[in-house]
């Protein structure tokens, strides 16, 4: 459940915290008060897109906070992981979102930095926001798959997992064998130019490091001379300078009066005799050394013009002589499928007909458990409809297949699509929603849709933001009893302007807006049971509340509990 929010600098809004429990809340309050702005940044902190002008006038930067109570089994803890953040406190999540006039945003989850695709993954977990608009997604038919889709569950998330990955396996056949059989002019060009490169290559008789090799030889012999002078007065220098008998001589002296002071004279013998040796054995590795030295002019000459040919095979096949080997293979591959191109095409067919009908099996699989599925969710919203005052209305989750022989024109979903169809009338056909449904049937539609999906998906909130607009009159009471029902699924929050809803809240919160040292400022307030019938009497009478309106309001609400005892 949503615990707690803070808001700070947002549109109109100053500073506001409040916290929430679970079951059923509406927010109220005058039309332009702030009651959306509390939507709108419940979706900033879910990875909503944002922009500078939400700011406060005046300030620097937007600031919003929430902290989530979440069971320990559920699923956004194993998103947390994968991304690599941990609980706070047991079982609490929090997330920050910073806002600046610049337009920059920043977030953290649990105290550590996170980008937009974190959080949108993060927060699609946490928060399901219905807004008055939203049922237009449900005229869009090609979203009607996917919703029966996340109904049927894993097996078919499964099984579809199964059928696009051969999908794109078929594809990718497809477009091989299209490219086989272009037998243009231009493919017997680039065999010519293929065999050119290859015999480049190939004549040049590629070591794979002789780069590296050549490089430090062509070093040593290029400076011979520098190297064999150097090396023979280092030799000189250590041997017949003296250098040695020198050292030799100070360890005799030391050794003559090491009895004298033998704590501090010893270990300056040790370590003379220590130099003594190292520096003879390095005189007779450089005399060593000296002999492997030689000056070859012709050696040199070969060296220089093998690198001149490998500099120009880098220019033309890769920076690298395995990437020319690479390179080499790769265009031997191209020329191999050109010469032998009727072979090639004959086997790419074959491997397409085993696909497509590895595709098809996989697709009437998928269009068999989907009709099952489409069954039950049809039965379910009708369940759902008759609750929400429709108890006369047909729906059906229609499917059609795309093709009803083979072989089967198959796409990405399948060889599906679907259709939610609505009768909301007796003895009218099933129709597509974007042509019957009104606006108030639409929303209780998605009401009923919401009710089903929020036992799928574990989304622990669930936020209606004015729904009810356009209902009244017992659609309005049945929404109401809906949300109430839904309630005990997961927290449920609805912003209303109509008191049937309002009184079967579990909690109620009114939104106002004052003038502060010449500032507008929004407030949010959780009511009283007395300053709730203030209220609902408020939204029942207008302006005027009488006393009248506020008995009418204390009706509604003892109505409400009894109605949610039952």
């Amino acid at each position: 459940m949503l615990r707690e929010m803070s808001i700070r600098n947002l549109a109109v809004i100053e500073e506001v915290t409040v916290g929430f429990h679970d079951g059923f809340h509406v927010l109220t309050g005058e039309t332009g008060a702030g009651k959306s702005i509390l939507i709108d940044a419940l979706i900033l902190l879910i990875g909503g897109r944002g922009s500078s002008d939400m700011v406060r006038y005046g300030c620097d930067k937007a600031e919003m906070e929430a902290s989530f109570d979440l069971a320990p089994t559920h699923p956004v803890w194993h998103v947390l992981d994968r991304f690599g953040f941990k609980a706070a406190s047991e079982d609490l999540l929090t997330i920050r979102r910073e806002l600046t006039i610049q337009g920059k945003s920043s977030c953290r989850i649990n105290g550590s930095i996170a980008n937009m695709t974190m959080l949108r993954e993060i927060g699609e977990c946490l928060v399901n926001i219905h807004g008055q608009h939203e049922h237009q997604s449900l005229l869009r038919s090609e979203q009607h798959l996917e919703w029966l889709d996340l109904f049927a569950g894993e097996e078919v998330s499964s099984l579809k997992k199964q059928y696009q990955a051969a999908f794109f396996s078929y594809g990718e056949l497809r477009g091989n064998l299209k490219n086989a059989m272009d037998s243009s002019r231009q493919n017997m060009q680039m065999l010519d130019l293929y065999k050119f490169q290859m015999e480049e290559i190939r004549s040049a008789n590629l070591r794979k490091d002789e780069w590296e090799q050549l490089l430090e030889e062509k070093d040593q012999l290029a400076h011979s001379d520098k190297i064999m002078n150097h090396a023979t007065s280092a030799y000189e220098l250590l041997n017949d300078s003296g250098a040695l008998d020198s050292i030799s001589t100070a360890i005799a002296k030391l050794d003559d009066i090491s009895s004298y002071n033998p704590s501090l004279l010893g270990p300056l013998m040790e370590q003379l005799k220590n130099a003594y040796y190292q520096a003879e054995d390095a005189a007779h590795q450089l005399r060593g050394y000296k002999e492997t030295i030689q000056s070859d002019p012709v050696r040199l000459a070969d060296i220089e013009n093998r690198i001149t040919i490998l500099n120009g095979l880098r220019r033309k096949y890769g920076d690298t002589v395995p990437d020319i080997m690479a390179y080499y293979k790769k265009v031997k591959h191209e020329a191999d499928l050109i010469e032998n191109r009727d072979d090639h095409i004959r086997a790419l067919k074959t491997a397409l007909k085993e696909a497509h009908a590895n595709c098809s099996r996989l697709a009437e699989e998928l269009s068999h458990k989907r009709r099952a599925a489409a069954d039950l969710l049809s039965a379910s919203v009708e369940a759902q409809l008759k609750d929400l005052g429709m108890s006369r209305t047909l729906f059906r989750a229609n499917m059609e297949t795309q093709s009803d022989q083979e072989p089967y024109k198959l796409s990405l979903h399948g060889i599906d699509e679907a259709a939610f169809l609505l009768a909301p009338n007796p003895g009218e056909p099933l129709k597509p929603l974007s042509k019957i449904a009104s606006g108030g049937e639409m929303s209780r539609i998605m009401l009923a849709l919401k009710s089903i999906f929020a036992e799928i998906d574990q989304v622990p909130v669930l936020v209606f933001d004015e729904v009810d607009t356009g209902v009244s009159g017992r659609a309005a009471q049945a929404i109401a009893e809906k949300m109430s029902q839904l309630s005990g699924k997961c927290q449920v929050f609805s912003i209303t302007h109509l008191p049937q809803v309002a009184c079967m809240a579990d909690y109620h919160y009114e939104i106002s807006k004052d003038i502060v040292r010449e500032r507008t400022v929004t407030s949010v307030k959780e009511l009283s049971d007395r300053e709730r019938i203030e209220e609902l009497a408020r939204m029942l009478g207008g302006v005027e509340v009488t006393d009248k309106t506020r008995h009418h309001a204390q009706e509604m609400l003892v109505l409400a509990d009894r109605q949610k005892g039952a």
